[in-house]
């Protein structure tokens, strides 16, 4: 053979070249893809999103101020709402999702008068129904995804939360042999510091890297 003829190409080589690819947490923890894997879980139904924080008074009264507005971002201990003598204050700091009614308006008790996410908790929620590949999922499994609103750009994370039930409230009987297929939660976080442009509520994809 000449010593100028080209060699096979070797998908497996190229594989484990782009394979360490990913590190995320800032730099705290590092997730090699060992290779490009054919072992993979894609979830469509997927959205940024962070737990909501309702801010809402303990008694029935008046509005009597409304200190902050949707968007906005307030430290801890902060009071965004008077609700007759009652201050309602944030319990952490966050970011104002919305208000509701205006001053003067009477407020019931446990109503929420503000909703706040804290932006540091944004994950990627995704849907996944159980004959999908939900079993094979893991906390710690690689993730890539990509947000609707940033086209093909592809970003990383890691499941840090698959659901311990599912999505379906109660339990629904059906005279049919064809069971009902139910949908479970998976979470991955990533590092929010190099992502700040994402925003609650985004679609997004989300693909596994399973075992």
């Amino acid at each position: 053979m000449s010593t100028h003829e080209k060699k096979p190409f070797n998908r497996h080589a190229l594989g484990l070249a782009l394979g360490i690819l990913i590190v995320v947490g800032g730099g705290t923890a590092a997730l090699a893809f060992v290779a490009v894997s054919s072992k993979t879980v894609s979830i469509d139904q997927s959205r940024v999103e962070a737990p909501v924080v309702d801010l809402s008074p303990t008694q029935s009264g008046t509005l009597r101020a409304l200190n902050v507005s949707a968007g906005q971002l307030v430290p801890p201990n902060t009071v965004v709402a008077q609700v007759g003598v009652e201050l309602i204050k944030s319990t952490e700091g966050g970011l104002v999702l919305s208000t509701t009614g205006g001053v003067g308006d009477t407020v019931g008790a446990g109503q929420p008068v503000v909703e706040m996410i804290d932006p540091n908790a944004l994950r990627i929620v995704g849907q996944v129904d159980e004959n999908k590949g939900l079993s094979k999922i893991k906390i710690g499994d690689p993730v890539t995804f990509t947000v609707d609103a940033f086209g093909s750009a592809t970003f990383v994370g890691t499941v840090d939360e698959v659901s311990p039930t599912s999505n379906q409230s109660g339990v629904v009987f059906n005279i049919s042999s064809q069971r009902a297929v139910q949908q479970f939660d998976v979470k991955a976080r990533f590092d929010t510091t190099l992502y700040p442009q994402f925003k609650n509520g985004m679609s997004a994809r989300m693909t596994v890297y399973v075992q």
